[in-house]
This record gives structure tokens, sequence and C-alpha cells, in this order.
């Protein structure tokens, strides 16, 4: 598949405030974006605005307060997700269809049961959660990750294993927590866990490098067939280096470490 060929859904409701930056982000390796509202999806508007899922090759979920984060951060959007276009939905991601989630995003494939999806494709509930920081406050700062995913993960295909990039935080329910026995030695072994927090110098993270305490310093999982993503970081803010915290500091490249998740993900549909 040719980049120019790819078309990308970035999916909003009342609340999501990214959309457009990660429209962008798509754009800027080459694939088409189109921001569309949930309720074109669900064929709740003129006939000549409804869209398909099925007429996509990525569907992206950007950060936000989706619905206001009432009830439970990102819980609302998945709830009207799953009632209207649910098996749509299941059907996108077993057809190998990439599926990433910022931030917001990243608690909505939670909530819809996409990931952790250690049982199949989309759980019925949730069995993990993203929790409040353990600082308890919003929590909006650059954070060093690492690529700790050995070769599964479609969004990393491009960033050597190890490596490390700057992407900004800023969240406040950020600690990725569940109720599965040995959950997070569960994601290891599947090779789930894409991104790790760590100091600038790639030692184990303690607040604030870990801005919200989550176990074993996870900032970022894939499902088990590695084609769905989800992280709290924001690569979509530092598509260039001029958006970058240390933009002063002598970069080797004009590109932000962001870029690098979406040509990943380029790479990887160039080859279907």
């Amino acid at each position: 598949m040719k980049a120019e060929d790819v078309r990308v859904c970035v999916v909003r409701i009342e609340g999501t405030n990214c959309e457009d930056e990660m429209a962008n982000a798509f754009e800027m390796v080459g694939a088409k974006s189109e921001k569309v509202h949930l309720k074109q999806l669900l064929g709740q508007c003129d006939p000549s605005l409804k869209r398909s899922l099925e007429d996509y090759d990525i569907l992206a979920f950007p950060g936000g307060f989706s619905a206001g984060d009432y009830v439970r951060a990102g819980a609302i959007f998945a709830s009207r997700i799953k009632a209207g276009i649910g098996k749509d939905l299941r059907n996108f991601v077993e057809d190998g269809k990439p599926v990433l989630g910022v931030c917001n995003g990243f608690q909505i494939l939670v909530e819809l049961g996409l990931l952790p999806a250690l049982d199949g494709t989309m759980s019925d509930e949730p069995t993990a959660a993203l929790y409040n920081n353990d600082s308890g406050r919003f929590e909006c700062r650059p954070t060093v990750l690492r690529n700790d995913n050995k070769s599964k993960c479609v969004f990393t295909c491009d960033i050597p294993k190890g490596e490390l990039l700057m992407c900004p935080s800023a969240h406040g329910e950020g600690k990725l927590m569940s109720n599965i026995p040995n959950f997070t030695s569960k994601l290891e072994e599947n090779d789930q866990v894409v991104f790790r927090y760590v100091t600038p110098d790639g030692g184990r993270a303690t607040y604030p490098w870990n801005p919200n305490g989550s176990p074993s310093d996870i900032a970022g999982i894939c499902n088990p067939a590695g084609n769905v993503m989800g992280m709290m970081p924001h690569p979509e803010r530092v598509l260039t280096a001029y958006t970058a915290a240390d933009w002063t500091r002598g970069h080797k490249s004009e590109d932000g470490d962001g870029k690098r998740i979406f040509t990943s993900v380029m790479k990887y549909l160039s080859k279907r």
C-alpha cells in the first residue's frame, strides 16, 4: 500500500481536543487523514456526512476529555462505540488494521476492551483501567520513553529496541492497573509492553520521570496481535524538534522523536 493511499479516521466526540494534532501527524508521514465525529460513524447525521469504518486503513483515538471524563475517563466514548459499531470495530482489528489511542485515546481503548485483550480481540468488560496519578494531580511535563517491545507492535517497527524517545505527558489518570493476577508479567510474556518511562540516561524512572506511578513504569502497551497500541504520552506533539521541550539544545534532525511512531505504522502498511 502506498502512503498516499492510506486513509486515517481520527474519531472524536464532545470534549476531544487533540484531533488536529493527530490528523496532522499522519498527514506529515504521507497519509490522508479525516477528522470524523462518532455520530458520522453511527449514522446519526445527514446522509451525506455518514462514514463507514471499513473505508479506513487506520483508526486513531486522540487525547482530550471525551464527554467531560464523566463516570470514568473514556468510559462514555467507549460505551457509545460498543453499542453502535462494536462489531465493525472488532472486524477492523481482526483484519489487522492499526488502531492507535493516545492519552484519553488509551483510556478509551482500555474501556473498549481492546487493551490489554489478553483473552481475545475485545473483552466484554474492561479488564484494566488508567487510575489517578499517584501525585493526585494533573501532570504536564516532558517524559522519556524506552521502546521495550521486541518486535510485535506495528507502531514501533521503525524504532530499534531500547531506543529512547522524548514525548510530553499531560494527564491526570495514567496509572495502568488491573485485577488480573500477575498482570504485568503476562504483558511482558506476551511482548505487549511497548514503552516504559525512564530517566534521560535510560535508568529506572521514579517521579517525576514516571509521572503517574504506573507499575513497572509502563507508558504504553499493545494487544497480543500488535496492531492496537495505547500510550499516555503524546507523540503527535513532537513531530518536529521545534516543539520538543529541549528544542534549542542542538538536535541533529528537524524531526521530533514522536514522528517515528507514525513512520513505523506507515512502514507496516506499505507491506500489506
